[in-house]
């Protein structure tokens, strides 16, 4: 499938993508929607592939849209949240050959559309970093060109980290895409190295970009519990992410 081929609504909302996975992009995919419904809006949540899923009455099941659905107050079945899942937890592009069953693209954009025609504001999040591969020719970042709106990038706070936020970045930017900033998830005040302290500023100079929250560790927040703590909630709070979704 070449790039120009998934034709999608093109609606108020945000791409929320991570340097890695587990980096924290599902908490603030998850907390940005509940400060957006908190706040009036009809949100919408969108995470188009999965993996590592299990089975359940629903279908095949992700926490992650599990989570999104919860604290986003979607009223939309897990199976158009979430259209593609796998089991395998690999990138997408493996567990299609792994599990004999291609990336449904057709399936990805009727379920966006149910989501957007209901919705004020829509957060997709993606699936592991923008490189992901998910199906022949196509990545996360191809994605994300598709829904073409502006994107979120998490990242981890500790040593090693400024590398991958800064070629994330400049992935970003050449695919022409629009970065709305960075979120620093999991920092940790109270044992923060000398790497850790500087990161924001490293990361507004170097890569010419907002830190738009540095979202604390927060053992109240936990995806696969369906928890999300109010230290989390609070320190994405001080972003106006409606302006930012326009």
């Amino acid at each position: 499938m070449g790039e120009s081929e998934l034709s999608l609504p093109k609606v108020k909302g945000l791409f929320i993508t991570g340097t890695d996975t587990g980096v924290g992009k599902t908490l603030v995919a998850g907390g940005i929607a509940k400060l957006l419904r908190d706040s009036g809006k009809r949100v919408g949540v969108f995470k188009p592939v999965a993996s590592g899923c299990e089975h359940t009455d629903e279908g095949l099941v992700n926490a992650d849209t599990e989570f999104l659905r919860f604290y986003s107050h979607c009223d939309h079945p897990l199976s158009v949240i979430t259209p593609v899942g796998y089991v395998t937890p690999a990138a997408p592009a493996v567990c299609e050959g792994h599990e004999n069953r291609m990336v449904d693209f057709e399936a990805i954009a009727d379920a966006y559309g149910k989501v957007c025609d209901q919705s004020d504001v829509v957060i997709v999040e993606g699936v592991g970093g923008v490189r992901v591969p998910i199906s022949r020719g196509v990545d996360v970042l191809a994605m994300a060109k598709w829904f073409g709106l502006g994107v979120v990038i998490v990242t981890r706070p500790d040593l090693g980290t400024i590398n991958h936020t800064l070629l994330t970045i400049d992935a970003v930017r050449g695919a022409g895409l629009e970065l709305a900033g960075v979120v620093i998830s999991g920092y940790d005040a109270m044992n923060a190295s000398l790497a850790e302290e500087t990161l924001p500023q490293v990361l507004v100079e170097w890569g010419d970009v907002e830190v738009l929250a540095i979202v604390p560790q927060d053992d109240e927040s936990d995806v696969e519990a369906c928890q999300l703590g109010e230290l989390t909630v609070e320190s994405l709070g001080d972003c106006d992410w409606g302006e930012l979704a326009e």
